[in-house]
């Protein structure tokens, strides 16, 4: 079976003619909006293009790929194709000029793991949720549950934010968000890494606080430690004696199953003290035929005062 491309081509033309500094998603296949092209998507970090296919699309398209992509100009950037529908997500180079990567936002590097692990390590379609952060992290004193590689705290620092504890129950991600934070000659001494399993670990994450920002970013189904639709409400229980003197709760929903009223309904039930402020607009780079399947993001607030608009 062959591909039509012409829409992955015009993006990256489009691309070539304004590059920008930027990391960002070129092509976004998953979200419905191109027929044919659901399981590609392509993205391109600081020094590194790469395209993901999510299944098998047959020997004639992945030749086209291949093909398309060897056309772009030799640039300095290596290029790779990530089979995520294989097991360990392996990683066929096409151009490799490098052997670490990174991606950039504004001012910001990232390091990102290519091959080894389904994940880089940074997600683009967070763009919205780091704007937001921007806006809101001055002065505060931020918790980041489910951390992962820590990015959101790399953010929140670099804005102005007192302090951030990190937990995540994987100690090698914790240390790539330590890693990330010294790539940005950041003050670790206002970092904390707690390698814990966010749903056993109350006490330890209540005694390194209080917080006025909590941001909430859980794998939608992780076997043995995060279940959405059981797991979820047991976090928002938490959030007012975590806030005690009131802040605000980015709540992040990344389960295409699963739509934005299933987390305001959690949060009207189990946690009645939190204010819905809003959703954050989606990334442009992420078109989507139905919006409720793309990653959600909420925003609340505990004890603070604002507009719908100020979200």
């Amino acid at each position: 079976m062959s591909w039509d491309l012409s829409p992955v081509a015009a993006s990256i033309e489009r691309w070539l003619q304004s590059p920008g500094k930027d990391s960002r998603r070129l092509f976004h296949g998953r979200g419905g909006c191109f027929a044919g092209l659901e399981a590609l998507t392509l993205d391109c970090f600081a020094d590194l293009i790469i395209a993901t296919l999510y299944k098998d699309p047959g020997d004639a398209a992945r030749a086209q790929l291949n093909d398309l992509l060897n056309q772009l100009p030799d640039s300095g950037y290596s290029i790779a194709i990530q089979f995520r529908f294989q097991s360990g997500a392996p990683v066929q180079w096409l151009r490799q000029k490098a052997h670490a990567f990174h991606a950039v936002c504004g001012v910001l590097r990232f390091g990102l793991q290519v091959g080894g692990a389904q994940n880089l390590g940074f997600f683009l379609d967070m763009e919205p949720g780091r704007h937001w952060l921007e806006r809101h992290a001055r002065d505060k004193r931020v918790l980041n549950l489910f951390s992962y590689t820590c990015a959101l705290s790399v953010v929140a620092l670099a804005a102005g934010a007192r302090q951030v504890v990190n937990v995540d129950m994987s100690s090698a991600a914790l240390a790539r968000g330590r890693e990330n934070h010294r790539l940005n000659e950041q003050n670790l001494g206002q970092v904390k890494f707690l390698a814990e399993n966010i749903l056993k670990s109350w006490g330890r994450i209540k005694r390194a606080g209080p917080y006025d920002l909590i941001i909430i970013d859980p794998p939608s189904f992780q076997k043995g430690s995060f279940v959405a639709t059981k797991d979820y409400l047991k976090v928002l229980r938490r959030l007012p004696e975590l806030l005690p003197d009131g802040g605000d709760i980015l709540a992040c929903l990344n389960a295409p199953e699963l739509d934005s009223e299933f987390l305001l309904d959690l949060f009207h039930e189990h946690c009645p003290e939190a204010q819905w402020r809003g959703r954050l607009p989606q990334s442009a780079d992420f078109p989507d035929v139905d919006p409720e399947r793309a990653l959600k993001l909420h925003h609340f607030s505990v004890g603070v005062h604002r507009s719908v608009a100020e979200a």
